[in-house]
């Protein structure tokens, strides 16, 4: 006869406890369900549910839009009220693995101090695969919905019903459960994660971006990138916006001008604000009043109207554009900022930019030879596909450009070769297609990444019509720039921009964009 079971093992994200589950488990400790097997299950009467909260590491995401800690205080107050013995246990987050039914129970065992055995547990689990796992160390399953009366809606079906706005989640979740989403606001947090259209179900805006080496670019430039914007920063509330790791907020932090101020990094993306977190528990902030947040401001307010003193973007507004909508992207952007910028407060913007004559024809004169095949690099691995890339010259890697990034960014792209050589090769081509592919050629680390980004939306007008229609002004100084560093020592690297009529060479175009447009202070009196 089975011994009498003391744990009943319930793994699971458990993003919300629907009111079936709670019934099933009461049931299960009463010893009035049976197993797979068709075998009564018999519980001892100290016996307790296990609830093992797994991908407890990562939120922020339609796959776990909701993070542990709400998690476990969900299912504390619900097994609370319903007078149902439970423990949690978090699981960290792992890839999809054979022995992802052994990580689960050595985490319970190290946390709970004893083991998990097929001799005094059943693990309630209603998914075939996983339940398998378990079947095939010898633990007895017990099926949960799978197979149940009535086919009962599983948690992410209920969650898919409360993001539908079907309000039919509310009778199918526990009612603790409910009333915990409202007084936290969960409902509205999941509906924001599953219909933000920029972002992947894992929480990031691309798969194919190398985070070490994107990170380790962005914390090297920090320094100059705080140089540029620090003189216009107004103390305050301060935000960050595309903060990435925070290493601008690192810089921003030392700033003796900001020690009273509250600096806040906001990212849409899961790695990149984990990192941010990270720092701070490091101590990296001299400034202790710094906040990270994954947020998209595009979904909605961030911060309530009329409250920043300061918002920076650095090299954000071109992913905003190439991930969104383009330019209607960029102009909500611009409404939104405006909304939370207190009057008198400013918005700095520094961005790669487009050529004022984007459509001028040119011929882009590249080392190398152009008479090469594209090759199809979305099924290779991230380090095989950077490592072909890097090898290519620069007349090849124009041809594997051309490939690419029309499929992956939308863009137009219309080239000519007008000359093959082994030495050199001549494309005919607009200015905007050749300084698009400048700009995006030495990030070979994360090249399918880079090859959906677009750096050419806007010109220099372009950024002062769109800030000036959303009711900003523009500073003295704002506009295009060259950064003449980058056309030395990057841009004119085996490259050269010619007349095609004429032969002499193009002057290169302003890289970047400075704009800091300030809220008029004469709204105060509105």
């Amino acid at each position: 006869m089975p011994d009498a079971i003391r744990h009943v093992l319930f793994p699971g994200r458990h993003h919300l406890v629907t009111a079936f589950q709670v019934a099933y488990l009461t049931d299960l400790l009463a010893g009035r369900v049976r197993d797979a097997a068709g075998a009564p299950v018999t519980c001892a009467p100290d016996a307790r549910v296990v609830w093992a909260l797994t991908s407890a590491t990562h939120s922020g995401t339609r796959r776990n839009p909701v993070p542990a800690h709400r998690r476990e205080a969900m299912i504390e107050a619900v097994t609370t009220r319903a007078g149902l013995p439970s423990l949690v246990v978090p699981v960290a987050d792992v890839p999809p693995s054979p022995r992802f039914a052994h990580t689960v129970l050595a985490t319970a065992e190290l946390v709970l101090g004893e083991p998990l055995t097929p001799h005094d547990t059943v693990v309630a689990c209603s998914t075939p695969e996983v339940a398998a796992m378990y079947a095939d160390d010898g633990f007895r399953v017990a099926t949960v919905e799978d197979g149940a009366p009535g086919d009962p809606d599983r948690p992410w079906v209920v969650l898919e019903r409360m993001v539908a706005g079907d309000d039919a989640w509310r009778t199918l979740a526990h009612p603790d459960a409910v009333a915990f989403y409202e007084r936290y606001r969960l409902d509205a947090q999941v509906r924001l994660v599953h219909t933000d259209p920029t972002v992947q179900d894992d929480g990031d805006l691309t798969a194919t971006r190398d985070y070490a080496t994107y990170t380790a670019a962005f914390d090297d430039a920090s320094d100059r990138k705080w140089a540029q914007v620090a003189p216009h920063v107004r103390p305050g509330r301060v935000v960050d916006l595309g903060c990435a790791a925070g290493g601008l907020l690192e810089r921003a932090a030392r700033d003796p001008r900001l020690a009273e101020s509250d600096l806040y990094g906001v990212d849409v993306s899961r790695h990149l604000v984990a990192e941010a977190e990270h720092r701070r528990a490091q101590g990296v902030f001299a400034n202790p009043n710094v906040f990270f947040a994954q947020r998209n401001l595009l979904l909605g307010p961030v911060f309530p109207q009329r409250s920043v003193d300061t918002t920076t973007t650095v090299a954000l507004t071109h992913e905003i554009s190439s991930y969104g909508a383009g330019r209607a992207d960029l102009e909500l952007l611009a409404r939104r900022i405006f909304e939370q910028t207190r009057p008198g407060g400013v918005w700095i913007n520094s961005d790669v930019l487009g050529p004022a004559d984007p459509e001028r024809v040119v011929d882009l004169v590249l080392d190398g030879d152009a008479d090469v095949a594209a090759r199809d690099l979305t099924g290779m691995a991230r380090a095989d596909a950077a490592a072909h890339v890097a090898a290519l010259s620069p007349a090849a890697r124009l041809v594997q450009f051309a490939h690419d990034f029309p499929a992956l960014s939308g863009a137009d792209v219309t080239l000519e070769w007008v000359e093959r050589g082994p030495d050199r090769s001549v494309a005919r081509t607009s200015l905007r297609t050749a300084m698009e592919y400048l700009y995006t050629r030495d990030y070979t680390d994360s090249w399918l990444s880079e090859c959906h980004e677009r750096f050419c939306d806007l010109t220099g007008d372009d950024w002062a019509d769109l800030l000036t229609d959303a009711g900003f002004e523009l500073d003295p100084g704002s506009g295009p720039w060259r950064n003449d560093w980058l056309v030395e020592n990057r841009l004119r690297v085996g490259a050269a921009l010619r007349d095609p009529a004429t032969g002499e060479p193009v002057a290169w175009p302003d890289t970047h964009v400075l704009t800091v447009a300030r809220r008029p202070l004469a709204e105060a009196t509105r």
